[in-house]
């Protein structure tokens, strides 16, 4: 079985060669696609060196994903973070459940580069599917034909990946790989893990009620998100 691995990245110099030595450490033969959102650190020459295909677009998981995908030349897509490693068996088990053809989508279960508890509880929830339990730093993993047949991610900078899934469970169930990637704890590292948490969390929820995933991304893009108070989220989110 082919897989194509599509990794969005904007500045990610620091982990992409690491991703893409995984990669290749398990199946030499995975197409590994580079979409890249105008980085301006060294990731792009990085991947030229690593000389792997390379597609420019706008600055987006989502419109970066799609760009990806329209390069991909096998059957079943993997969308890898660039701070993400897949688990060593990976290519094995998406080969066993993807043998089945009622298996459309799935992700894998999460966990840190990281000991902390606190991380680890939240982990383990992600083998539960939910709108609150399942993202695309768990590597979404889909077949294309039904990737195109539910219209691809949407143009948006966030929640891209929790709106794929919200229209893949309308039609078919999305399977929890029994194996986990492993994710970098950066952010969490930067902001603290509670106030990250309450923080995404409150994100998820504006976006449910409506509010638009572009002003979204750009409050989840403060550096410092405990600085901004939720009485101050509420107000804005009511002006929308």
């Amino acid at each position: 079985m082919k897989f194509s691995v599509i990794i969005p990245t904007l500045n990610e110099a620091k982990f992409i060669q690491t991703t893409i030595q995984r990669i290749r450490d398990l199946d030499r033969s995975a197409q590994i696609i580079i979409a890249d959102g105008e980085s301006s650190d060294e990731t792009v020459q990085l991947c030229q060196k690593e000389k792997l295909e390379i597609v420019f677009s706008k600055r987006g998981r989502g419109s970066q994903c799609n760009a990806g995908a329209e390069k991909a030349s096998a059957d079943i897509l993997l969308f890898l973070h660039a701070d993400t490693l897949l688990p060593q068996n990976a290519f094995e088990l998406l080969s066993d459940y993807f043998s089945n053809e009622q298996i459309n989508i799935g992700t894998f279960r999460l966990s840190f580069d990281s000991p902390n508890p606190m991380l680890r509880f939240y982990c383990s929830f992600t083998k539960f599917d939910s709108m609150f339990t399942r993202f695309g730093d768990q590597c979404i993993v889909i077949r294309k034909s039904f990737f195109n047949e539910i219209g691809r991610f949407p143009d948006w900078p966030l929640f891209e990946d929790v709106h794929l899934l919200r229209l893949a469970r309308r039609r078919t169930p999305v399977v929890s790989f029994p194996s986990r990637v492993i994710t970098s704890a950066r952010r969490f590292k930067t902001r603290g893990i509670i106030s990250t948490q309450i923080f995404n969390g409150f994100l998820l929820l504006l976006y449910l009620f409506g509010v638009s995933p572009t002003l979204l991304a750009n409050w989840y893009a403060i550096k410092n998100p405990q600085k901004l108070s939720l009485h101050t989220l509420k107000k804005k989110a009511l002006r929308i």
